[in-house]
């Protein structure tokens, strides 16, 4: 049943993302402003993180699902730039909207890099479109190329128990997939998630010293900051709250769902729809224990 319900969320949260770029070019590469080497590249709802180093290029996140078109125009965006080799590709956690389609990465020679439990998921599930990390983090490593270091993190569980934050120091840029989105209600991300413990990895990263992340998906548009985070921060908390309250008065899962609301909000992107998945999540935590 739960499996069924994120399936069903996983599409509606699709279709969102969708609908609301129907009006924007299908991709798009634009270079973070103020630097000279870090861009970000989307295709359709899906975001990803590359660098350029005299050395070569750092990629994340293939986006390749069921568009192989994606991981192509991916590579000739980097090639727009740079005809410096690509050297690795990170993968932000195991799931496949994100990370599937690598193989044109591997063919040119790159490192896929991935956290420990992303790699045994991966081999247990062994999907054909996608590729198997080669290099694994535990809590924390880093590559360095070229004079650049990117900063990998495991910073608790949350969307998944594998999610691995980006972080260049010198440039104080992050970059994070899922479990941070930026003004809007995720609809499917609390969807066998971690609610509790996704809080304080969250406080986790305000911890880190940054300026500007890019997120996975550009809900709002453009680059988030530490008072988007905290927002988000304060949002999971406040439903988090409202629904153990809910919960140990008996009301889950159906009078929660339709009574539970934080107006405040309600100019978030997905508001209505997201919010009513999240209550279902947080039903089951404090709820059912979950």
């Amino acid at each position: 049943m739960r499996a069924l319900r994120f399936l069903s969320a996983l599409a509606a949260a699709i279709a969102f993302v969708h609908a609301a770029h129907a009006q924007k070019p299908v991709f798009e590469t634009t270079r973070v402003e103020g630097t000279d080497n870090v861009y970000v590249f989307r295709y359709g709802g899906h975001q990803s993180m590359f660098v350029v180093t005299k050395d070569g290029v750092i990629a994340t996140d293939p986006i390749g699902l069921a568009r192989p078109q994606a991981v192509q125009t991916y590579i000739d965006e980097i090639r727009k730039v740079t005809q410096a080799p690509i050297r690795y590709v990170v993968y932000s956690h195991q799931h496949f909207d994100h990370i599937a389609g690598g193989k044109p990465f591997k063919d040119l020679g790159a490192t896929f890099v991935a956290h420990r439990r992303a790699w045994e998921r991966l081999v247990q599930m062994n999907h054909p479109d996608v590729v198997i990390p080669d290099q694994l983090v535990d809590d924390r490593s880093a590559i360095t190329l070229g004079g650049t270091v990117l900063e990998l993190s495991f910073v608790g569980r949350n969307h998944s128990d594998n999610s691995l934050v980006m972080r260049l120091p010198k440039e104080k840029i992050l970059f994070a997939v899922d479990f941070i989105p930026l003004q809007a209600v995720s609809a499917f991300a609390y969807n066998d998630g971690y609610p509790v413990e996704w809080e304080e990895s969250i406080r986790k990263v305000l911890a880190m010293d940054w300026d500007r992340l890019i997120p996975g998906h550009p809900f709002a548009g453009g680059l988030g900051n530490k008072q988007h985070v905290k927002e988000l921060l304060a949002y999971m908390t406040e439903l988090s709250a409202a629904v153990k309250d809910a919960a140990y008065a008996g009301k889950c899962w159906n009078e929660a769902e339709k009574s539970v609301r934080l107006p405040k909000y309600a100019h978030w992107a997905n508001y209505e729809q997201g919010i009513a998945t999240n209550i279902r999540r947080l039903c089951g935590y404090w709820g059912r224990g979950f």
